[in-house]
């Protein structure tokens, strides 16, 4: 890596030759790539916003956080997790994993600096990533030049605020679950959750938990599975079944075996989905919620399901079935959205949702040394799969340019020595 500044330049602003791929984020895509050609003595500049590694598990997560799938499912490339390490990870475990995996492969970003914009330039074949520093009061500019470019920000970048009527006037709390830490203050509090996916339940138990009294607002259907199935998990059960049977026959033992555990969940007020489980993650990314305790304090009345809000008024919610309730706070489960397209000038490759266009599983490369990790919709498991590929790719294209340098130098010694 080169860099140099600009003369008589009061804000910092510097321009660096990266020879390498440039890597937009520091979390568990970013770090396995990194790993991965690190392996291979590939150099590479991993960007970072925030001040640390994987900022959304550090900063982002609530504290009873645990892995939803079982760690073998989760491990990023070249490094298992510890063997004493449970079968679900707590938040603290996973964090000292990645923290560790950084330090193995020596993997050093440059954190406190945001992408503003990162453009290829078709006339030098090269990509141009600017970048603002996010730290101190001073402020100082980037521009790094790479010819390969991975983003791997992430589905989950942003939070996403719904538009309801009168929130924005609603004269208590209101904060999107990445703010969520504990229910701990929350205790004889009536607090509202928005959504039910797997956020919304875990944050409404947390609160049961805390004697507060959770409201969750499920507002569409949704797969509600137990956490484990005849001695396995759940994913591990189906991805056994789906090597033997067609999705189709997968999603209704899925739900045969859900019934006989969970019993009947619509007279709770929650409805399933007409699609399975499993085809409704492939067809729409919509994951199914597993359980871990949640729906027994919805049986037990200790969490209440409401259907959709119609709007707000003061401290008040009114509900699309008239009734109303009186709220202390409001939890916006409502998920994540993917922030590439406010930053990276590109339209053929990304969607506008900030998701490649072309499905999983050849959603890795775009065109140009552009790359993109950890948008499969599958996890963990995603993020390690999309690790391996990348790593190998701008491997083979290290490896080709190396030999023309080497071709191109010895076609010149041999044109000096007939000289």
């Amino acid at each position: 890596m080169f860099s140099f500044s600009e003369p008589n330049n009061y804000f910092g602003r510097r321009c660096v030759w990266v020879n390498g791929p440039v890597i937009v984020g520091a979390g568990p895509s970013g770090l396995a790539i990194s790993a991965c050609l690190r392996e291979q003595g590939i150099p590479f500049v991993v960007i970072e916003r925030s001040d640390c590694i994987a900022s959304l598990w550090q900063k982002r997560t609530y504290d009873r956080l645990k892995l939803h799938l079982p760690k073998k499912f989760c491990q990023l490339p070249k490094v298992p997790f510890p063997e004493e390490y449970p079968e679900y990870p707590t938040k603290k475990q996973f964090i000292a994993y990645l923290e560790n995996y950084a330090q193995k492969f020596d993997i050093k970003p440059q954190f406190n600096e945001c992408v503003q914009s990162a453009k290829f330039d078709e006339a030098c074949k090269l990509w141009r990533v600017k970048t603002v520093s996010t730290a101190g009061s001073v402020r100082s500019e980037t521009e790094y030049i790479c010819q390969m470019l991975v983003v791997a920000t992430g589905e989950n970048a942003e939070g996403v605020i719904p538009e309801i009527e009168g929130l924005k006037e609603f004269s208590g709390e209101v904060i999107h679950a990445k703010d969520y830490k504990t229910g701990v203050k929350y205790a004889g509090k009536n607090v509202l959750v928005v959504g039910c996916g797997n956020s919304g339940m875990e944050v409404s138990l947390d609160l049961a938990n805390h004697n507060a009294n959770p409201s969750m607002v499920i507002r569409s259907s949704v797969h509600v599975l137990p956490r484990e199935m005849l001695g396995k998990s759940t994913f591990d059960l189906a991805m056994k079944l789906m090597a033997w049977l067609p999705l189709c026959i997968v999603d209704r033992i899925l739900l045969i075996i859900a019934w006989f555990t969970l019993g009947n969940i619509e007279i709770y007020g929650i409805k399933r989905p007409s699609l399975g489980p499993l085809r409704l993650k492939n067809h729409y990314g919509k994951t199914p919620v597993l359980d871990i305790g949640a729906l027994d304090k919805i049986k037990s009345g200790e969490i209440t399901v409401v259907p959709g809000i119609k709007r707000f008024s003061g401290k008040t919610v009114e509900l699309v079935n008239n009734d109303f309730l009186n709220v202390d706070s409001v939890i916006l489960a409502t998920g994540y959205f993917s922030n590439v397209p406010l930053w990276l000038h590109e339209k053929e490759f990304f969607a506008e949702n900030g998701f490649p266009k072309t499905p999983f599983p050849n959603g890795w490369k775009g065109k140009g040394g552009l790359y993109a990790s950890g948008f499969t919709r599958r996890g963990l498991v995603g993020v390690s799969a999309d690790a391996v590929k990348i790593s190998k790719d701008i491997g083979k294209a290290w490896k080709k340019e190396l030999n023309q340098k080497k071709q191109k130098v010895s076609t010149h010694r041999r044109c000096i020595s007939t000289f």
